[in-house]
């Protein structure tokens, strides 16, 4: 995607009045037409958790591939790749402690996503980052995207990259579309816990390495979001979504951590795309 920006969505440009240094929008469809974006397309940003989803689909490959099983042990006693995933491994935050038997709750971790990444690396036999870029960057032309670090939250990539992924997601190339359509469906349904900025939710729906919209509230999407929205933020000021009864996924970059500006300020935009969208 170009680096110039592109107002055939007008809503896009609200970008603009953010209390934000930088940031960059674009609305894609499944088809890979992208409809619209707004600012430095071309700029890298820390993705923070944004980096999961990309991260969780490199693991979807290797379970395609044969390399490892969705059900067989990872991490903590009891827990599976699954588990991990979808954030229910019981492994603490940033730590690697159990808080929790695997299965029991929501506990949204950063620890569990590197113990996965671990795990995918011993079993593909190359660092999981590399990994990555092969089996997810290098196929959709995520050139100026890099997984380095930790799998849970030191990616970096731009607008014009990510469109490229929220297009796959929609209309899957890379993975059988029975295997991405289990990444969107809530796993393990009913259990609670916190989502990161927005307080306890009871369901806390998640997928396969994307949260689910759901019946959360409040929430970083829109109020015009459907249920089946999935997506993921990130403390570094970032999103990625997609609304599949729009039939759209959408991204802003920016470089302000998330905070209150973010809270006030993303669920109007959602609802400014998806209402532009729908007419």
């Amino acid at each position: 995607m170009s680096s110039k920006s592109s107002d055939s969505l007008k809503s896009l440009a609200s970008i603009e009045s953010w209390p934000v240094p930088t940031a960059a929008a674009a609305v894609v469809r499944a088809d890979g037409a992208v409809l619209g974006g707004h600012g430095p397309l071309d700029h890298r940003f820390a993705l923070a958790s944004v980096t999961k989803p990309i991260a969780a689909y490199a693991v979807l490959v290797a379970y395609e591939e044969g390399a490892i099983e969705l059900d067989e042990p990872a991490g903590p006693p009891g827990s599976t790749v699954r588990h991990l995933l979808a954030h229910t491994s019981g492994l603490a935050f940033d730590e690697h402690r159990v808080m929790a038997p695997a299965g029991e709750r929501r506990l949204y971790s950063n620890a569990g996503f590197e113990v996965l990444g671990d795990h995918v690396a011993k079993a593909v036999e190359m660092p999981f980052a590399e990994y990555v870029r092969q089996a997810v960057l290098e196929p959709l032309g995520m050139g100026a995207t890099g997984v380095e670090g930790s799998p849970a939250k030191d990616g970096v990539s731009t607008a014009g990259d990510l469109v490229r992924f929220l297009a796959e997601v929609q209309a899957p190339r890379l993975l059988d579309v029975r295997t991405v359509a289990e990444a969107m469906t809530v796993q393990f349904p009913g259990t609670k816990g916190v989502l990161p900025g927005y307080g306890h939710q009871n369901p806390n729906d998640w997928g396969l390495g994307f949260e689910i919209r759901g019946s959360k509230s409040p929430h970083w999407t829109g109020s015009s979001s459907s249920a089946r929205t999935f997506g993921h933020f990130g403390q570094a000021g970032t999103f990625v979504w997609v609304d599949p009864v729009v039939g759209v996924g959408c991204v802003a970059l920016t470089d302000r951590a998330f905070g209150a500006w973010a809270v006030g300020v993303w669920p109007g935009f959602t609802d400014g795309v998806v209402g532009e969208l729908r007419g």
